[in-house]
């Protein structure tokens, strides 16, 4: 497989292109609209043709480059069932099984940091989204963020999976690339709790700050980033 993990250093998110080797289709995760010219440039240099952008969720830190992606590739913008984004091509659902080439990607609904996200899976590869960070987790504190909800998708879902699944998560702001499914099993401080109550309340008294793009980017995200 062809691996790409990119990251935009305003907001401290991570993009990922995966491709095929051999029909040199690809999808591109969580891109952000930034970037967009160094995107369409990597794709040209490692001559990919892009099926789909797919979003982890409707992110409220960055504006999506998924409908800048289909304006100059034509690719699909890929979002989860759940969401209430507009442009959305196609709708993905729990178990649902994204194509690229030789390679599958597995849908897999992961609500709490929103009630639309989604983490994906292919290989061994799992791309947490904001649901699951290296020693960390995405907020419930907006966009219908449940903090109980979070905790049955990352124990009963994300920590159910082998151990040495390779974690690549939407953001990370300490310069961290990768982990696994037992590394943070055993390092995440807010994994270690014996209780869904237990992670609520750590949750909730985190108080943070609204992020800086809120504003700006939750419309231009509910429209998958196309500009009318």
């Amino acid at each position: 497989m062809i691996f790409r993990q990119l990251i935009d250093r305003d907001t401290y998110t991570y993009t990922y292109i995966l491709g095929c080797e051999e029909t040199r289709e690809a999808v591109i995760i969580d891109p952000v609209r930034f970037n967009i010219k160094q995107y369409i440039k990597l794709l040209k240099e490692l001559n990919l043709k892009l099926l789909y952008a797919i979003d982890t969720h409707v992110h409220a830190d960055h504006v999506t480059a998924a409908g800048l992606l289909r304006q100059e590739t034509g690719c699909g913008i890929v979002l989860g069932g759940e969401t209430k984004a507009e442009h959305t091509t196609k709708k993905v659902f729990d178990g649902d099984i994204i194509e690229f080439g030789n390679y599958q990607i597995k849908a897999i609904y992961t609500p709490g940091h929103t009630d639309d996200s989604y983490c994906f899976m292919t290989e061994n590869k799992l791309f947490t989204g904001d649901t699951l960070l290296i020693r960390g987790s995405g907020r419930t504190d907006f966009q219908n963020g449940d903090s109980y909800a979070a905790y049955d998708s990352i124990m009963n879902k994300l920590m159910t999976l082998p151990g040495n699944t390779i974690i690549y998560p939407g953001h990370d702001y300490n310069g961290l690339t990768s982990s696994s499914v037992a590394e943070e099993k055993k390092n995440n401080p807010r994994l270690q709790v014996s209780s869904a109550e237990e992670y609520a309340k750590l949750m909730d008294d985190l108080k943070l700050p609204a992020p800086n793009y809120i504003d700006i980017a939750v419309p231009a995200n509910l429209k998958c980033g196309v500009e009318e």
